[in-house]
């Protein structure tokens, strides 16, 4: 179960968000703050393990937030600005969601997260058809952020790695490249 919090100065959309985190039985909803500083405050004293976060907000903008955290938990930014993307990925957000977003959207996101939790907790997330018990090197993912998305590759995919100057280029066995900074 994931324990998160939710910061946004909207409140029709923290109570959209809440109710969203409801409705996935593997997110818990912690707390919701209308501001950045209250939120601050409660993360000093209590660990989460997500944050959903606007960034456009007084006192304090969710990007700075999540800059100035020391031990910073997985962040998916909800904002209606589309220009802080860039930002946000540099802070290894797991998504970037643009309001207005629907259901599923979140879902993905919420889902992003989860994957990424069990990976660190070192459990293999669920995969659909797994009749047999997975070998070793199936539990190796590596996470890798391209096209403004974090996706996790398995390392048994991956046919060759090509050097581009400072990108990379992943050559996968479906036939698939996937290109990352």
């Amino acid at each position: 179960m994931l324990k998160c919090i939710a910061i946004d100065d909207e409140p029709l959309a923290l109570r959209q968000i809440s109710a969203y985190i409801a409705k996935i039985p593997y997110l818990e909803l912690a707390a919701t703050f209308n501001n950045a500083i209250e939120a601050q405050q409660r993360l000093a004293s209590e660990r989460v393990d997500l944050i959903f976060v606007d960034i456009n907000m007084p006192d304090l903008n969710g990007v700075d937030f999540v800059r100035a955290l020391t031990d910073r938990p997985m962040v998916v930014f909800t904002t209606a600005y589309s220009e802080y993307a860039i930002d946000g990925f540099k802070l290894d957000a797991v998504d970037y969601l643009l309001k207005p977003f629907s259901f599923a959207d979140f879902s993905r996101a919420a889902a992003k997260a989860n994957s990424l939790y069990e990976l660190r907790q070192g459990r293999l997330p669920a995969q659909p058809d797994s009749d047999s018990e997975a070998t070793p090197k199936d539990r190796e993912y590596i996470s890798v952020k391209a096209d403004y998305k974090v996706s996790l590759v398995r390392i048994a995919d991956i046919v060759y790695i090509e050097s581009e100057g400072e990108y990379v280029r992943m050559h996968l066995c479906d036939g698939s490249t996937i290109t990352t900074l």
